[in-house]
């Protein structure tokens, strides 16, 4: 039986992979304290469905992250795990701010994160799918869902404008915030967004993250 402290149920969805890339920032940073071992899941057997994996999330979606070092907690909901990864074990708080000493910024931190999964995850992916898996071609959707993820795109331009991150002072930090979005956002060619040349900050955004080592071991999760 693996010692890991961690079992991650996971798909390469984008939010599968915000979870991988959070926890290889943190492995990096913390070494085997957050080590953990992959469950693929498998939707074409529809496994996410299946009695035992409803157990750990009635809503039958990954990633289910599973806290080994906790009595086998089980974390479902991409926000709740990263921010339940950063409250127990981001002890130097490398990857979020900390809601007592900047509340300010721990804030802003979340409403960037919720901008996220109130538009930017949605709006995309309904594009992706009126694309790409629609049983049917329906211009007036597909047209309705990539607007939207531009329009959006476009809001992330303007925050980003001589900025490098989502939250925090002066040019911003690198926080869960831009985790959260990040791995939508590098697949707009997938929901049919051709090029984000029109949103330079945000090009620039997504290649500073897409850079870093972490970020592309995470993107590797599950192999």
């Amino acid at each position: 039986m693996s010692t890991k402290p961690f079992l991650l149920y996971t798909a390469p969805t984008p939010n599968g992979l915000k979870v991988s890339v959070l926890l290889e920032e943190l492995r990096a940073v913390y070494g085997s304290a957050v080590d953990y071992d992959v469950h693929k899941i498998d939707f074409s057997k529809n496994t996410q469905k299946e009695p035992w994996f409803i157990k750990l999330n009635p809503n039958g979606r990954i990633p289910v992250l599973v806290d080994r070092s906790r009595n086998d907690f089980a974390v479902f909901e991409t926000a709740a795990i990263l921010l339940y990864l950063e409250r127990h074990y981001d002890t130097e708080k490398r990857f979020v701010f900390d809601e007592e000493g900047r509340p300010d910024e721990f804030s802003e931190m979340l409403q960037w994160m919720f901008f996220a999964h109130g538009g930017v995850g949605p709006m995309q992916g309904q594009a992706g799918h009126f694309n790409r898996f629609a049983p049917e071609s329906i211009p007036y959707a597909k047209k309705r869902y990539i607007d939207e993820t531009k329009r959006l795109y476009g809001v992330m331009e303007k925050r980003l404008a001589n900025r490098d991150y989502l939250a925090g002072p002066a040019r911003g930090t690198y926080s869960i915030a831009d985790i959260n979005v990040f791995p939508w956002v590098r697949r707009y060619e997938f929901a049919g967004i051709d090029s984000v040349d029109e949103f330079p900050n945000l090009k620039a955004w997504i290649e500073r993250i897409g850079s870093r080592e972490t970020v592309k071991a995470g993107l590797a999760i599950p192999a």
